[in-house]
C-alpha cells in the first residue's frame, strides 16, 4: 500500500493550512502556528505572485494531503466522478468521503486517516459483516462499519469506547458506541463538509 511516510507537519506549512494530518494533536501541538512559513531554506523569502495554474495546483495538493491519497489513485477518483451524473467536484468529494478510511476516522475509530487507513488494512474492520481490508473501499448509504469481534478485546478499542462517549459524529452517519459500529446514512453534500480547501479549482485543473 503506497502512501507518504515523511513529517506530515511539513506538509501543513508547504499547504499554508491546518489538514489535521495529526488529528487532535493539531489542536494543541501544531507546528504552523509556530513556523508559519513554507518548508525548506527558502521557504521564509518574500511570497511570489500565484498564477492561476498554481492556485489549482494547490487546491489539488491540499485535497491529495488531507486524504492521504497519492496522484495515481486521486486521479482514478476524479475520473470516477467525472463519469457520475451532476457537479464533478460534488462527486468528488463524495467519493473521498465514502473511502473506508475515511468513514472510519469519521467514526471517531482513529485519530487521524492515516491511522485509520492502518486499522483498516490491518483488517480491524467489517463492512455489513465481511471483512474488509482495503482502505480505498467505497461505502454505500446503509452500509454498516463495525470493528470485529475479534478486535474489539484489544486495549486500543476498549479504550475508544471511553473516548467515542465524549465525542459526535456528522449527521450523515450515526454511531453505536457500545457495539463499535456505524452507519452510514446518507451521502453527504458538501454542505455538510468543513474542508479546508475549494474542490472546483481541482476541477478546473484536471478539464484544463
Amino acid at each position: 500500500m503506497a502512501r507518504y511516510t515523511g513529517p506530515v507537519c511539513r506538509l501543513c506549512r508547504r499547504e499554508g493550512v491546518k489538514l489535521f494530518l495529526k488529528g487532535d494533536k493539531c489542536m494543541t501541538k501544531c507546528t504552523l502556528e509556530r513556523r508559519n512559513t513554507k518548508p525548506g531554506q527558502h521557504g521564509a523569502s518574500r511570497a511570489r505572485k500565484e498564477s492561476g495554474y498554481a492556485k489549482q495546483l494547490r487546491e489539488k495538493q491540499r485535497v491529495r494531503r488531507t486524504y492521504g491519497i497519492l496522484e495515481r489513485q486521486f486521479r482514478r477518483h476524479f475520473a470516477a466522478a467525472a463519469r457520475r451524473s451532476g457537479k464533478t467536484s460534488e462527486n468528488m468529494l463524495q467519493i473521498l468521503e465514502m473511502r473506508l478510511d475515511n468513514l472510519v476516522y469519521r467514526f471517531g475509530f482513529a485519530d487521524s486517516r492515516a491511522q485509520a487507513r492502518q486499522l483498516v488494512s490491518h483488517g480491524h474492520f467489517s463492512v455489513n459483516g465481511r471483512k474488509t481490508d482495503i482502505p480505498s473501499f467505497i461505502a454505500k448509504p446503509n452500509d454498516v462499519i463495525t470493528v470485529r469481534e475479534r478486535s474489539k478485546s484489544l486495549e486500543y478499542f476498549k479504550t475508544r469506547v471511553l473516548l467515542l462517549a465524549q465525542k459526535g459524529v456528522p449527521s450523515w452517519l450515526r454511531l453505536d458506541v457500545n457495539e463499535l459500529s456505524g452507519r452510514v446514512i446518507t451521502i453527504p453534500s458538501r454542505s455538510d463538509l468543513e474542508l479546508p480547501f475549494d474542490e472546483q479549482l481541482v476541477v478546473e485543473l484536471y478539464q484544463r
